[in-house]
């Protein structure tokens, strides 16, 4: 049983020669900038800011790791997308994201966040392709739902459903302001670190 209160940051990984040996199962949280990313790792840790949440979009510029329990880690990845930063973080950006995606990890599942008021973006697009291309097992979190009424989330949920790269995966309402989809999603995260 994980004790999901025994939770502590461990490391921060700016660069691909930061990253570290996969020793433990590994929970990435992608999505792009301001979804809240950080807000959801919070929630399920019962915590108000080990995760740190960025006062701007595109602040998260380096792969952060949490040790659960000492039975799994969470890998909180940089957000994609945000144009306001220059050309050279963003290739430093890319640089590190590969050298993450190539490394040997015990990468059980990724929690891949789309802003449920908005749908995909582009690079939302791109992603899902990617983890699909790759075979990566993967959940989306549909973050914000608190922001819309029970018809809006029943008709962007099946918005979300229809678009190809969606066909046959799970999706999760979340908020972090109601307790919708964090049992969901812890559950989901036990069954993959049994």
């Amino acid at each position: 049983m994980i004790n999901w209160h025994n939770a502590s940051f461990e490391t921060s990984c700016g660069a691909p020669s930061q990253l570290f040996a996969s020793d433990l199962p590994e929970i990435a949280f992608s999505s792009k900038s301001n979804v809240g990313k950080s807000s959801l790792i919070n929630k399920l840790l019962g915590r108000k800011s080990l995760a740190k949440t960025g006062s701007e979009p595109g602040k998260t510029r380096t792969v952060n790791f949490f040790n659960i329990d000492g039975q799994l880690r969470f890998v909180d990845l940089p957000g994609y997308g945000y144009a306001k930063v220059s050309k050279e973080i963003k290739e430093k950006w890319m640089k590190l994201m590969d050298a993450f995606w190539q490394s040997e990890r015990d990468l059980r599942l990724v929690l891949q966040l789309i802003d449920m008021r908005n749908g995909p973006s582009a690079d939302d697009l791109m992603m899902l392709d990617f983890l699909n291309y790759y075979g990566y097992t993967y959940v989306v979190a549909a973050t914000k739902a608190d922001k819309l009424s029970k018809r809006q989330r029943a008709e962007n949920k099946e918005k979300l459903q229809a678009i190809k790269q969606l066909s046959g995966v799970r999706i999760v309402e979340f908020s972090t302001f109601e307790d919708a989809g964090k049992n969901e999603i812890i559950a989901l995260i036990e069954e993959k670190v049994k």
